[in-house]
């Protein structure tokens, strides 16, 4: 555990501070040498002082090679980077090394670049960017091993462009890719297929094939949907409706092959084997062997996708470590997997999916148990019995303590879980669903169950199909009822714990906790908190109730303060959704939000490009406006189309079309042009003014940007494109003193 705390703090100050470090393989070396040294001498010394001096050094070490790693596992450092690169590129040669998302429009994958053309001359080159390509009849989705020629170079990551917008750019670069492009049907050929890894593509292949299994046998789509990402993790098919239900209730990690298939396959295999082979020579090893390729085998099947790799890795050291003996500390089994996992891709530490794993099954190893000791129904049950009561009545007590104590057992489970990570619940996901014990008790031993089944009836239809190579086509269409019989089954235990996670959610609507913001250093806190409880649990002693004490009442400022700083703001911003012209007014905790172009915004629109923000700043009061009819500030239309809109002192024009220059001015503090509007830069001047901040907004072509622009600028006007730089923020004049600066977003 310690080992591993040194390498991931290091890892973790990389990401904050590392961008600008030297080299680090050489001081890495020299710590590697001054331990080797320490050590050797520390070995021959009787006190214990020099070893202690050794393990300080060697925590240093490790805290180096955290840094060195993840300083070489980024490849925006390398020479041949893309970003590199002097000039711009014409053509690139790249691979797809990704999965291929359908969306309603579009297919998305990560290509990795090998060669790029700059003027005229062919270099290799590597990088990882993300593309999208329409679905047009004509185009094929990208299949894993496509080798792309691609015209046209890709276009750095965009950074958020509205307030509290989800950071894709820093997303992307956690997994290497630090590029985007959209590619049209005639900009790429596949001149070949050359998988990066062919054991992967045939991972993939196979587990498209076990998907053509469901396809086939289970005939309601919504079902079928569900079964491929329970037992496959493929979640094409799975409609956003469904996706929703399931994160409202807090049982997302049902759909995603991760830690609690591979875990139920692994006590599964435990059982049987110990069932019927417990008492055999070699046991402990053999057993091993069996658990390891079954495990390895379903991740071979469900295409090594990196949730199931991440849980076959750490299950697999748990196994290793029980048939050596030396599973002395399971801290320690899970620290060495989360060790080697973050020496493979020091990046994995970002991953959403490898924080909540290894919380989860820590908290689960320390608190279950000892949330489970609370109550014993069993004892309590057994205390009921009577010698003289009837046989069937002292079974029925027998038979309800034991259910009794399954229940709290899986209650003691989900409780566990939920205590170490809760605050990254609140960080990432920024809900929490008081539903998750009622949706949990019934939706996971019934999908748990349900993925027993479906892996029987994949073992079922492959028997079908070996037998198929050897018996007539008659016999084999009879041998055919039992994997359809399965099938039925199976659909029917989906069926049923879908409707529940949707009655759940009709059940108790007010369940879910939504809108709630906390900040990185107020997610460390809530764990700090967490930990501190935990401790003063164990030891029992007051000074670290104390701490935790402390520690809320710090958490508690912290909101205070937050919450006091934006009473007092105010801004109004020009948000930057494609083809849209939108701007919000805020007032503290309280908006407007106004589509100029008085179309109402989309729930997609309004979820990914507003709702972020009013998260962050904790909004009570949001209204929509369509257009300027409803809206409270007050607006004029001195010319066609042209609108003056006057909110806080700021005067703001609206221009969508031509203007008449012949009008009386009038200055205003920001001309927002929309719709392409082709205006004239003295017009603008004599209406305006030239103090005026020029804003595109997002309704505006890049071409009719790029061209209106440089004769802006040319004129002396500042301009600003919310396209390319993202939402435009300006806050009211102050009362007194100087002007309202202009506040623009990175």
């Amino acid at each position: 555990m310690r080992l591993f705390l040194a390498l991931a703090a290091g890892v973790l100050t990389y990401f904050y501070y590392g961008a600008d470090l030297p080299d680090l393989r050489w001081p890495l070396a020299g710590f590697t040498g001054l331990f080797i040294g320490l050590q050797t001498w520390a070995n021959r010394q009787p006190a214990p002082g020099p070893t202690d001096a050794a393990g300080a050094v060697a925590l240093c070490c490790l805290f180096v090679a955290g840094l060195a790693l993840t300083q070489q596992a980024t490849e925006t450092r390398r020479a041949e980077h893309v970003s590199q690169l002097p000039g711009s590129v014409e053509f690139y040669r790249a691979v797809v090394d990704d999965y291929t998302v359908v969306r309603p429009a579009t297919y998305a994958t990560t290509v990795r670049v090998s060669a790029v053309r700059i003027a005229g001359r062919w270099r290799p080159a590597l990088g990882g960017i993300r593309v999208s390509i329409p679905r047009d009849s004509g185009v094929a989705a990208p299949q894993y091993g496509d080798v792309w020629l691609v015209r046209g170079g890709p276009a750095r990551a965009k950074a958020p462009l509205n307030p509290g917008e989800f950071d894709y750019r820093r997303y992307l670069s956690y997994h290497q890719v630090y590029h985007q492009q959209f590619i049209h049907a005639d900009q790429f050929r596949r001149i070949a297929v050359q998988p990066p890894s062919y054991v992967k593509a045939i991972s993939m292949r196979a587990a498209r094939v076990l998907d053509g299994v469901f396809r086939q046998y289970v005939q309601q789509k919504r079902e079928y949907a569900l079964a491929s990402a329970l037992v496959l993790g493929i979640k094409d098919e799975v409609d956003q409706d469904t996706k929703q239900a399931y994160a409202n209730t807090g049982t997302t990690h049902i759909m995603a092959v991760s830690g609690l298939q591979v875990g139920l396959l692994f006590t599964l295999v435990t059982w049987v084997l110990k069932r019927f082979f417990g008492g055999t020579r070699g046991f402990r090893y053999w057993s091993a062997g069996v658990g390891l390729v079954v495990i390895w085998s379903y991740a071979f099947l469900t295409g090594l996708s990196a949730s199931v790799l991440r849980a076959a890795v750490m299950f697999s050291f748990i196994i290793v470590a029980r048939a050596t003996g030396r599973q002395s500390n399971m801290y320690n089994t899970l620290a060495v997997a989360a060790f080697c996992l973050l020496c493979y891709d020091p990046y994995l530490l970002a991953d959403v999916g490898f924080q909540l794993s290894f919380l989860a099954v820590l908290s689960i190893v320390y608190l279950q148990p000892q949330i489970a000791a609370w109550l014993d129904f069993k004892d309590k049950a057994a205390a009921r019995i009577r010698p003289w009561q009837p046989k069937a009545v002292q079974k029925l007590w027998q038979a309800g303590g034991w259910s009794a104590d399954w229940i709290w057992q899986a209650t003691a489970l989900s409780l566990a879980a939920q205590v170490a990570t809760f605050p990254l619940g609140l960080f990432y996901f920024h809900q929490f669903p008081l539903s998750f014990l009622a949706s949990n008790l019934v939706a996971v031993p019934i999908s748990s169950l349900a993925v027993f089944v479906g892996v029987g009836l994949l073992a079922a239809k492959g028997l079908v199909a070996v037998l198929g190579l050897v018996v007539p086509a008659t016999v084999l269409s009879w041998l055919d009822w039992l994997p359809r019989l399965i099938a039925w089954v199976f659909e029917k235990m989906i069926l049923i714990f879908n409707e529940y996670i949707f009655w759940i959610g009709r059940t108790m609507p007010g369940a879910l906790i939504t809108g709630i913001h906390v900040t990185p250093p107020q997610a460390w806190l809530i764990f700090a908190i967490i930990l501190a409880l935990l401790t003063f649990l164990a030891l029992k002693r007051l000074p670290w109730l104390g701490l935790a004490c402390g520690l809320m009442a710090l958490f508690a400022g912290s909101r205070v303060g937050a919450a006091q700083a934006l009473t007092t703001d105010e801004e109004l911003i020009i948000y930057s959704i494609p083809r849209r012209s939108a701007c919000g007014f805020w007032q503290g905790a309280a908006a407007h939000i106004v589509t100029v172009d008085s179309l109402p915004l989309s729930e997609t629109e309004r979820t990914y490009r507003i709702v972020p923000g009013l998260i962050q700043r904790e909004a009570q009061r949001v209204n929509y406006h369509l257009g300027w009819r409803t809206a409270p500030m007050p607006t004029a239309q001195p010319t066609p189309h042209v609108v003056v809109a006057v909110w806080r002192g700021i005067r703001l024009a609206f221009v969508a079309g031509p203007v008449d220059g012949a009008r009386a001015a009038s200055p205003v503090d920001v001309v927002v042009l929309r719709r392409n509007a082709w205006v004239k830069t003295n017009v603008l001047a004599q209406l305006f003014g030239k103090k005026a901040r020029i804003v595109f907004d997002s309704s505006c072509k890049s071409w009719y940007v790029a061209k209106q622009d440089s004769l802006l600028q040319a004129a002396g006007f500042q301009t600003y494109d919310v396209t390319s730089k993202g939402a435009f923020i300006i806050r009211p004049r102050p009362l007194v003193g100087l002007p309202g600066a202009l506040v623009e977003t990175e």
